[in-house]
């Protein structure tokens, strides 16, 4: 069973941590000094925040998956529609080990899709900070960052 996932860029970690508690009506799972996560049954959301982008608002959205045979599916899915797909396989990074691909939907919005294999107790093995472009960086193969092309907002071209 799939679980959506969103990752939002937050400039304050406490007043997030106590605005989404209030808002969710629960604690986050996993907080750290720059990173919170609330796994909640209903909705079914993977919702995580960190201080670690260049600016506040969504970094990206996802779909975690239970098992790797819904990864396998969700990639050959993405490979079928003729859809770049950015694998990064096994990966840590957001305070989890986990296997993992990327794709971009048509407006440049990175979707990451993964399965999580179990907690690690760092961000990721190595972290970069957004370059100036526009690309999000995100925890690559090995702990090096991946840019990942997003579309600059406002721009009628990648």
């Amino acid at each position: 069973m799939k679980r959506f996932h969103i990752h939002v860029h937050v400039d304050d970690i406490a007043a997030s941590v106590a605005f989404y508690s209030k808002l969710f009506g629960a604690e986050p799972t996993r907080i750290e000094a720059d990173y919170a996560k609330w796994m909640l049954d209903d909705p079914r959301v993977n919702f995580a925040i960190s201080t670690r982008g260049s600016k506040a608002g969504i970094d990206h959205l996802g779909f975690q998956v239970d098992d790797t045979a819904e990864l396998a599916e969700l990639a050959q899915r993405a490979q079928a529609a003729d859809m770049t797909l950015l694998d990064q396989g096994e990966t840590t990074c957001c305070y989890a080990r986990s296997d993992k691909h990327w794709i971009l939907d048509p407006q440049g919005i990175a979707w990451e899709r993964f399965h999580t294999l179990d907690t690690a107790p760092v961000y990721g093995e190595s972290r970069q900070p957004v370059p100036a472009s526009g690309a999000a960086a995100c925890c690559g193969p090995g702990g090096k960052p991946v840019a990942i092309p997003v579309k600059p907002a406002g721009s009628a071209c990648c």
